[in-house]
C-alpha cells in the first residue's frame, strides 16, 4: 500500500468526487479508503433533504457495486457519470429544480418546464 497516495478525483458539472478525507482545516487529503462526495457545488438546483438523500444512496449503490475494482480515475469517472446522469432524472421528475437565484443559469440538463398557466398567450411568464 502506498504511504503517499496521489489525489484521484472525478468532477463533472454537478458532482465532484475525491479520493480523500477532509481534515480539520478543510483540506483534502488523499486516501485509498475514503470517497467524498461534493454534491452541485455551484448551488445550481434547489434542494430538499430527501433529493439529498436519495443522491448519497444513489452514491453508496454505485460505489458498493464497483467494490473489488482497482480505485483508478476511469473508476471514478464512472461514478460520477452516472451521478450525473441521476441527478438529470431527479430533475425530470420534478424532484430537484433549477435554482433560479444561482449566479449562473445555464440550463445545463435542459430548460426548466414552466407550468401553462403561469405564461400569458404569448408564451411569457406573467408578473
Amino acid at each position: 500500500m502506498d504511504d503517499n497516495p496521489m489525489l484521484l478525483k472525478s468532477t463533472t458539472r454537478h458532482i465532484r468526487i475525491f479520493a480523500a478525507e477532509i481534515d480539520r482545516d478543510g483540506e483534502l487529503v488523499p486516501s485509498n479508503q475514503v470517497l467524498t462526495l461534493d454534491v452541485d457545488p455551484d448551488n445550481e438546483f434547489t434542494w430538499n433533504e430527501d433529493a439529498l438523500q436519495k443522491v448519497y444512496r444513489k452514491f453508496d449503490e454505485l460505489v458498493e457495486a464497483s467494490s473489488g475494482a482497482d480505485l483508478t480515475d476511469y473508476n471514478l469517472r464512472r461514478i460520477g457519470s452516472d451521478l450525473e446522469h441521476f441527478l438529470r432524472s431527479l430533475l425530470h421528475k420534478g424532484e430537484i429544480s433549477y435554482n433560479l437565484s444561482s449566479r449562473v443559469n445555464n440550463y445545463s440538463m435542459g430548460l426548466p418546464q414552466v407550468a401553462p398557466d403561469d405564461q400569458d398567450s404569448y408564451g411569457l411568464m406573467k408578473s
